[in-house]
């Protein structure tokens, strides 16, 4: 028997919406501040999944301010492919609020966005058979309207339709027309551990829905399991006619509350049908594989040497892209960075990353600054957390943003040219229970033997001429994950110049 690894897209990909075009798979997932929004991956066995595009990859679709806050922008896409044409429609916080574009080809170009004059969030579109196109979304519970999705004129008052069991924060609605039912699947109790899937089920639209007898139909809320928060799941029955669904959910570790950096992963599960009633699950770290021909494809590479004339897809920058800013063409085979702010701390940082998708994994990049400039490699959660090695003023130094206080913690001098910057990642039990420099000297550092319990631990440093890595901190990863910083995302490795311009020879990111 053949099995496959969960998730099945690692890292930041929360919200995962899937469809089916033959026998071609497609999911969306929230993208939040960072743009292009909207990812758009590609499978055709519901375990191999390659990045292929974003639907909204232009100022037209999508502009956020750079005071937008960390959070906003693109929450919860759903996508779908009805009558010839893929459809997705999002939510755009602090931006154009709810939008809706087309695409002949998921990889793009797509449409200009038809504006949905909606409350709320999260909508999600289906079909009756004559036509008829229905919008459910999350506002004070879930609700529904025909619309025209073409003008996005509303054909009618949106109505109540179902919001859950009475837990907290009914959201994420997906309709499903199944036989002689339709069915309502939501996401309840809040996207942190409480977070659950539960599903009603109607003969006809807008309703009554009756629930099914034992909602929720998948939640990992109080159990130890090592997959917790799941939710937000839509479900697809694959061309040989088995149904699956993709979900979020997480991976948190350390001690109590435990925590998770790498954001809210996507996760596939096999759905069984009961009773009338689809039921999802188990959510297993290995499970059989669905038995559809195995499609593996080329791996992302791990690094990149800027010899393309455009960033590869996987790249994505804060809230708006700047081609100005950000060139590949000044210096070719360098990726050259201009600043647009004075730290990662202000709105309108230019900062350009990747998302990680290795618990544990090492970040390089050779750097080499201009004259009174200032840049340098960072891991980012969001504005106040955050943590860097840069180079500038003839030193190389270690830099953590955590809440309210920024602190270099540590700094050497080092000679004109190029540096090599690193940032490792170790999963641990026992780590520095706080932002330390590099000493472990107990009368230096009161804290340094006691137990820390965050996830991992950050090894931020540069690599000197004999290829060693000269470690400045070792920093606690618990200050980059949500249960502190709160919030949506998860952590983006990238490059960034606070002053003047750097220049990035080569950028890597592997597992280790």
């Amino acid at each position: 028997m053949a099995f496959y690894d969960n998730p099945v897209i690692p890292g930041f990909t929360p919200d995962p919406s899937i469809c089916r075009a033959g026998d071609d798979y497609y999911v969306a997932t929230s993208s939040f501040e960072y743009v292009p929004g909207v990812p758009i991956w590609h499978s055709r066995d519901l375990v191999h999944w390659r990045l292929i595009g974003h639907a909204l990859d232009r100022p037209s679709q999508m502009a956020l301010p750079d005071t937008a806050p960390s959070s906003t922008g693109v929450y919860a896409p759903t996508l779908r492919y009805h009558d010839g044409l893929f459809w997705l429609i999002t939510t755009v916080v602090a931006g154009a609020g709810n939008i809706l574009v087309t695409a002949e080809d998921p990889a793009g170009p797509w449409s200009d966005p038809v504006r949905i004059d909606i409350p709320g969030i999260d909508p999600s579109l289906s079909w009756e058979e004559d036509g008829t196109c229905w919008c459910v979304f999350s506002a004070g519970g879930i609700r529904g309207v025909r619309i025209d999705p073409k003008s996005g004129e509303l054909l009618g008052e949106p109505v109540p339709m179902w919001s859950g069991s009475g837990l907290q924060y009914p959201e994420g609605p997906h309709l499903y027309r199944v036989g002689d039912w339709w069915y309502l699947l939501l996401s309840e109790g809040g996207t942190e551990r409480g977070h659950a899937l539960s599903i009603a089920r109607a003969r006809t639209l807008p309703g009554p829905f009756e629930p099914h007898p034992a909602n929720p139909v998948l939640s990992h809320r109080s159990t130890g399991h090592p997959v917790q928060n799941t939710g937000h799941g839509d479900m697809v029955q694959a061309h040989d006619g088995t149904w699956w669904m993709v979900l979020l959910g997480t991976r948190p570790r350390g001690d109590t509350p435990m925590y998770h950096g790498m954001g809210r992963e996507t996760f596939l599960v096999p759905v069984r049908w009961e009773d009338g009633w689809p039921l999802p699950g188990p959510l297993e770290l290995r499970a059989p594989a669905p038995k559809l021909p195995p499609h593996p494809w080329p791996q992302e590479p791990d690094r990149d040497d800027f010899d393309s004339p455009a960033l590869a897809p996987s790249w994505v920058s804060l809230r708006r892209q700047d081609p100005e800013a950000v060139r590949l063409d000044e210096q070719p085979g360098h990726l050259v960075l201009h600043a647009r702010a004075d730290s990662l701390d202000r709105p309108g940082a230019l900062f350009v990353g990747r998302r990680q998708r290795y618990a544990e994994c090492s970040a390089r990049t050779l750097i080499e600054v201009a004259e009174d400039s200032r840049g340098g490699l960072a891991v980012r959660l969001d504005e106040a957390h955050h943590y860097e090695v840069e180079v500038g003023d003839g030193v190389v130094r270690a830099v953590a943003r955590i809440g309210p206080l920024r602190h270099a913690v540590a700094e050497r001098a080092v000679s004109a040219g190029p540096l090599t910057l690193r940032i490792d990642v170790r999963t641990s039990d026992v780590l520095p229970p706080t932002v330390t420099a590099r000493s472990t000297d107990p009368e230096e550092d009161p804290a340094s033997g006691l137990r820390g319990g965050g996830p991992d631990t950050l090894r931020l440093g540069y690599e000197t001429e004999g290829g060693g890595f000269e470690i400045l901190a070792e920093l606690d990863g618990r200050y980059l994950t949500t249960e502190v910083a709160g919030g949506f995302t998860g952590r983006v490795f990238g490059l960034y110049a606070t002053r003047g311009s750097a220049a990035f020879d080569w950028f890597e990111l592997r597992a280790v």
